[in-house]
């Protein structure tokens, strides 16, 4: 296997943090705030992801859920504006995904919050150390591990159990509601993994393999046995350079693989250019953390997202994705959201 350094190596070429320098404490990445006495609650959120996530454990109470990210947007490199200060001023609680994405807003939270307001890191929390993967877009000499833990669904369960938790110490009077909520979310959750399960096993494991616009399938992957042998966004979020661009078209000749990954928000030449060289079918619908449709619509969740995505990566690959197809993705309650797009 290649060693370019963008993205030509296995799925979890270094996936364990043990030995790295620590910067991410997960003891005490979710602490618990006291109840809120002066009203509703408002909790922040970052990606659209997981404010899906915490709108079905929060659906039918009072509590204002606010995504700070807009949909589409980068959320590696992106900047809140001025404005998000006030938001962050309003809010008990943050729930962010942590594990050094989102680093900007982490930092205009800690100058913003009130008192007794606390930020989650729902990633660094769940995430033990010697489970962290760092591989070509995350490097272990860059001390953050790739932060994309939310494509893998036991995951996103733990995350919702983590905000069933923050949300019922914050607002004790809604806690039964907070629970229920997500025993439901959580039936679905293991319901869609239960269905990856069976799709993946239709696919040879020759083609159990992505090469992807964006890095962000590396815990989903070691989940399921599936290989990430490429990105082509780096961690310096730049283009490839003429060579690499001709290593990964070798590498895919070699592999086989039936088809490449690309990103409807952020469209790419170069996989369309792979794609072209090498024969190989270039679908180019993936999202990372876009929901589908708009705020409202059936599947703008967490659970359309993945569903969509794994639909497609299976059926593009050649496996049999009926299974996936049959999963009920709708939210436990109603999504009152707040999404910016």
């Amino acid at each position: 296997m290649l060693g370019v350094s963008f993205g030509l190596v296995g799925c979890g070429a270094e996936d364990s943090g043990e030995g790295a320098s620590s910067i991410l404490d997960s003891s005490v990445a979710c602490e618990l705030r006291r109840p809120v006495a002066d009203g509703p609650l408002t909790v922040a959120t970052t990606v659209a992801p997981i404010t899906s996530i915490v709108a079905n454990i929060a659906s039918g109470t009072d509590t204002r859920v606010v995504g700070l990210v807009p949909e589409g947007t980068n959320s590696h490199t992106y900047e809140p504006p001025p404005s998000v200060a006030a938001t962050l001023e309003a809010s008990h609680i943050v729930f962010i995904n942590g594990l050094g994405l989102e680093d900007p807003t982490r930092e205009l939270a800690d100058a913003n919050l009130g008192a007794d307001a606390v930020v989650c890191e729902l990633g660094t929390a769940i995430l033990p150390e010697d489970e962290w993967i760092f591989d070509f877009s995350f490097p272990r000499d860059g001390g953050k591990p790739n932060p994309h833990v939310w494509t893998n669904p036991p995951m996103a369960g733990d995350f919702a159990a983590l905000i069933r938790d923050s949300l019922s110490a914050a607002d004790p009077d809604n806690a039964v509601i907070y629970a229920g909520n997500y025993e439901a979310f959580v039936t679905k959750v293991d319901a869609l993994d239960s269905a990856m399960v069976t799709a993946s096993a239709t696919l040879d494991a020759t083609q159990r393999q992505l090469l992807t616009y964006h890095d962000a399938y590396a815990y989903f992957a070691a989940h399921y046995g599936w290989s990430v042998i490429g990105a082509i966004q780096p961690s310096s979020f730049e283009e490839p350079t003429p060579r690499e661009i001709a290593d990964l078209i070798t590498q895919v000749k070699d592999s086989g693989v039936a088809a490449i990954f690309g990103s409807e928000v952020f469209p790419s030449s170069v996989l369309e250019q792979i794609g072209r060289e090498t024969g190989v079918s270039y679908v180019d619908v993936l999202r990372d953390d876009d929901l589908l449709g708009a705020p409202g619509d059936p599947e703008h969740s967490w659970l359309g997202l993945m569903r969509f995505n794994y639909v497609t990566m299976v059926e593009a690959l050649g496996g049999d994705a009926s299974a996936l197809k049959t999963v009920d993705v709708s939210d436990v309650g109603p999504d009152d959201a707040e999404y910016p797009q």
